[in-house]
C-alpha cells in the first residue's frame, strides 16, 4: 500500500470529535473503527504491546535490535478531525501533477492561488485535495500514514538498525482532550515528536499559552409592553461587553507573536446570554493581561448596573511548551540535524494554536511538532502534498537513525 492509499484509506473513515460530549473520552464512539484498524495494522507489522485502551488511545512498540543501550524515541498522531467542517464521506481526489492553476473543487468551491499563494510552490507535485464538500482530514491522518509508512519501512528492512520505538495514536486532539488520559508511563518514551504539522519543514518548539473565558449574563425577562424600568436585557449587555474588548486583539488582526482575546461562541435572550473566548499569547504574562481585560469590563458593567449580573470563569488551558523543550533540548536537537540532513531548510516558527505535544511536554514527555506535508486544515480547502508526506516518513527514519547513534 502506498503512502497516498493509506492516506486516502484513513480520510475515509468518519472520526470526527464531538466538542458537545467533551467530558467524555473518546467523543464519539466511531473514533474506535479508526484506532482498531490501526491496532489491526500494527499487529500485521509485528509490533509488540500493541492496544486500544479503553478511552481510545492506540499504543505500539518497537524492540530495538541493537546491542547496546540508547533512548527510546515515540511517534504520535491524532486521529480526530475538527467539529469544525463535515468528515463524514470524505472523497479525496488525486491530482497527479499539480499545473500551478486554481484547483476546481466542485461547481462552486476552488482553491485559488491569489487566496493561497504558497501552493504554487506545489506545482508539478502529487496532491490530494477534498471534493468540496467535506474537510480531508489530512489534519492529522497524515501524520498516523507518516508514522505507519516509517514502521512498515523498519519492518521490511530488518537491517535498519534502530532504538526503541514508541508509537501512540491519539483521540479528541481537537477539542483538547488528546492527552487528557494519555499513559505516558506505558507508551515509554523519553521523548517524542507529534507528527501534526504543515509543511514537512517545519520544526515547531513553542506554541500558545491558552485559557478560556466563560461569560454568564443574567437579564431579567417581562413582558415588553409592561417592561419600562424593569426589563434588563441579557443579549444587550452581552453587546456592551463585546464593545469593551479591543478591536485589533481579535485573530483575524494578529500574527507572529501578537496574541488574541477571539470570541467563538454567543448564545442568548433576554434572561440570560453566554459569551465564550479564547484566549492565546505565547508570552505567559500578556496572557494573564488579556484574562484581566476581560475580568475589567466584567467589573466595570457590574458597577454600572449597580447589580452583579456578570460572572467569569477563567480556565487555563495548555502552556507553551518552550519552557519545558528549553530544559529538555535534545528531542529539539536531533529533529534540527535530520530535517538538515536531508537538505530541509527548517521553517521555525512560533506555533498561533496548540498540539498534543504542549501538554504531554508538560506532563514529563518533552514533545515538538513536526509537519506531515499538510495544509489549509478544518475544511474544504485542505491538502496534501504527497511528495513532503514521504518525506515526512524520511524525517522520521532519519531521526530514529541519528537517536540509535547515540549510546
Amino acid at each position: 500500500m502506498s503512502s497516498v492509499e493509506r492516506l486516502i484509506k484513513y480520510c475515509q473513515i468518519d472520526t470526527q470529535s464531538d466538542p458537545s460530549n467533551e467530558n467524555e473520552t473518546p467523543s464519539s464512539k466511531k473514533q474506535f473503527d479508526l484506532a482498531n484498524l490501526l491496532k489491526e495494522e500494527l499487529l500485521e507489522l509485528g509490533l509488540n504491546d500493541v492496544e486500544v485502551d479503553e478511552h481510545c488511545y492506540v499504543y505500539a512498540k518497537l524492540p530495538t535490535n541493537l546491542d547496546y543501550e540508547t533512548k527510546t524515541v515515540g511517534f504520535i498522531a491524532h486521529m480526530d478531525t475538527a467539529p469544525d467542517f463535515s468528515g463524514k464521506d470524505v472523497k479525496p481526489r488525486i491530482i497527479d501533477e499539480f499545473d500551478g492553476n486554481d484547483i476546481q473543487l466542485n461547481d462552486k468551491l476552488s482553491i485559488k492561488m491569489d487566496e493561497y499563494p504558497w501552493m504554487k510552490e506545489f506545482k508539478g507535485k502529487k496532491l490530494v485535495v477534498t471534493d468540496g464538500n467535506t474537510l480531508l482530514g489530512a489534519d492529522d491522518k497524515a501524520g498516523i500514514v507518516c508514522i505507519m509508512e516509517a514502521l512498515e519501512y523498519l519492518m521490511n528492512h530488518p537491517e535498519i538498525k534502530h532504538p526503541n520505538i514508541s508509537v501512540g495514536f491519539t483521540p479528541d486532539e481537537e477539542i483538547g482532550n488528546g492527552a487528557k488520559y494519555f499513559d505516558i508511563d506505558k507508551f515509554g518514551a523519553d521523548f517524542a515528536y507529534t507528527m501534526d504539522g504543515e509543511t514537512v519543514r517545519e520544526l515547531s518548539d513553542e506554541t500558545f499559552n491558552a485559557s478560556s473565558a466563560k461569560i454568564n449574563i443574567t437579564g431579567f425577562s417581562i413582558h415588553p409592553g409592561s417592561a419600562k424600568d424593569k426589563m434588563v436585557n441579557a443579549c444587550l449587555i452581552a453587546n456592551k461587553f463585546i464593545s469593551l474588548m479591543p478591536e485589533d486583539m481579535v485573530p483575524e488582526k494578529t500574527e507572529g507573536r501578537e496574541g488574541f482575546i477571539h470570541l467563538h461562541n454567543m448564545v442568548g435572550s433576554c434572561e440570560k446570554a453566554e459569551l465564550e473566548y479564547i484566549i492565546r499569547d505565547h508570552d505567559i504574562d500578556k496572557l494573564h493581561e488579556k484574562e484581566e481585560i476581560i475580568k475589567e469590563a466584567a467589573k466595570r458593567l457590574n458597577e454600572e448596573l449597580k447589580v452583579d449580573r456578570i460572572e467569569v470563569e477563567i480556565k487555563e488551558g495548555y502552556h507553551n511548551m518552550k519552557e519545558v523543550l528549553n530544559e529538555h533540548p535534545e528531542a529539539v536537537k536531533i529533529a534540527r540535524q535530520a530535517l538538515e540532513s536531508l537538505g530541509l531548510d527548517i521553517v521555525n516558527e512560533p506555533v498561533r494554536g496548540g498540539t498534543d505535544g504542549a501538554v504531554l511536554s508538560f506532563m514529563g514527555l518533552p514533545c515538538p511538532n513536526l509537519g506531515t506535508g499538510s495544509g489549509n486544515f478544518h475544511g474544504p480547502y485542505e491538502y496534501c502534498v504527497i511528495d513532503e508526506l514521504d518525506m515526512a516518513r524520511d524525517v522520521i527514519l532519519k531521526i530514529i537513525e541519528l537517536v540509535g547513534e547515540e549510546k
